[in-house]
């Protein structure tokens, strides 16, 4: 009978090992942390310090890193809609930062020659009053030239007083076109 009970106790320190180590730790809920996961694999080309984002933004669009990864944008290019949309974003690009702006601008080069799209604040249901997080074009022409071989698209923003620039690499696998490429 000794040796029966034995043999569950070790049973049981066994099982109980095995169900601590699935266990998260604290301050690790949702965290992702392997290396093809983080978006890294996309971009090894520069450092990203301490911390992490995603290859894509919350929205599915493309990201625009603006400063040294101190903000981040996000655009969306919605055929269907008509629309240009940009989300501006924190460091690690995963929340909304509401700014103090009722535009935004997308400089783009067309036939060489450079134009530039104003996109309107459309607060979010969440930016607090007189911010937005969200910028909007249903500008058509906008739409195609961000699809035009050597259009160089440069977003340009303000954020807390401080001018920021991001070049735009616009995917065109996060959209789906009526025309051929």
């Amino acid at each position: 009978m000794k040796f029966h009970t034995t043999k569950m106790m070790i049973a049981a320190t066994v099982l109980s090992f095995g169900f601590l180590g699935c266990t998260p730790q604290p301050g690790t809920e949702g965290t992702n942390t392997t290396e093809s996961e983080s978006g890294h694999d996309d971009h090894d080309d520069h450092d990203h310090g301490d911390h992490a984002h995603p290859s894509e933004g919350p929205h599915h669009g493309s990201l625009i890193e603006l400063g040294n990864e101190e903000y981040h944008a996000e655009l969306v290019h919605d055929d269907a809609a008509g629309t240009v949309t940009i989300y501006v974003l924190n460091a690690s690009a995963t929340e909304a930062e509401p700014i103090e702006a009722t535009e935004v601008t997308i400089n783009v080069k067309h036939d060489g020659t450079p134009e530039q799209f104003k996109l309107a604040a459309t607060p979010d249901a969440n930016d607090p009053e007189g911010k937005s997080s969200k910028f909007v074009s249903s500008d058509a022409e906008l739409a195609t030239h961000l699809d035009e071989e050597g259009a160089a698209p440069t977003l340009v923003l303000m954020i807390n007083g401080k001018s920021f620039r991001g070049t735009v690499t616009h995917d065109h696998d996060d959209h789906d076109h009526d025309h051929a490429h």
